[in-house]
């Protein structure tokens, strides 16, 4: 298996990523979309304008890893080797994704669209959704305790089917915890 540290790979530069263990590199405009991850480690690497949609992460390592401005579409997350799991997301598109039972705790969402997200049995404890759109995303049976969603648009969560002591809202969230409900508010 391949080890590579410190490298930079661009579009430019890009023929094929060969699988091994890479640490701090960084990639920039390449296209991933239905890359087949499996076994690959990334440690304290960084994605930037890149397009993973679709990919297959099967049992990859993915710690310390930060995803800027790039397309995730529909990737299983919950495919991703848990162990040291922690990630951050700026300025992506991470619809239909799924984190299914991941231990999230501590990472963080900025300006990230995340519609239709499935965040079930997950543990969100201290994660923050900064500006984060959260259009029909499901949090069922999940940690959301010390979650921040002050941010968080659009977002629908049943207090009754989560846990959510010291979680943080805005008043313009409340409509979101008030569906279940049939309360509306204006």
């Amino acid at each position: 298996m391949s080890i590579y540290e410190s490298r930079i790979f661009k579009q430019s530069n890009f023929d094929d990523l060969d699988k091994g263990e890479y640490y701090d590199c960084s990639f920039h405009q390449i296209d991933l979309s239905s890359f087949n991850f499996s076994g690959f480690k990334f440690i304290e690497c960084e994605f930037t304008n890149c397009n993973l949609s679709l990919c297959n992460p099967n049992n990859a390592f993915f710690q310390q890893v930060h995803f800027s401005n790039s397309k995730m579409l529909g990737i299983h997350f919950d495919y991703l080797n848990p162990f040291g799991l922690k990630m951050t997301f700026d300025n992506c598109q991470l619809n239909h994704a799924i984190f299914y039972k991941l231990n999230l705790k501590g990472n963080t969402f900025r300006n990230c669209q995340l519609l239709e997200v499935d965040f079930a049995e997950c543990d969100l404890n201290g994660v923050v959704f900064n500006n984060c759109d959260l259009s029909g995303a499901v949090f069922y049976q999940s940690n959301l305790e010390g979650v921040d969603f002050r941010t968080a648009l659009n977002f629908t969560i049943n207090p009754d089917e989560n846990r959510m002591k010291n979680s943080k809202f805005s008043l313009e969230g409340l409509p979101g915890l008030l569906t279940k409900f049939g309360i509306q508010v204006s």
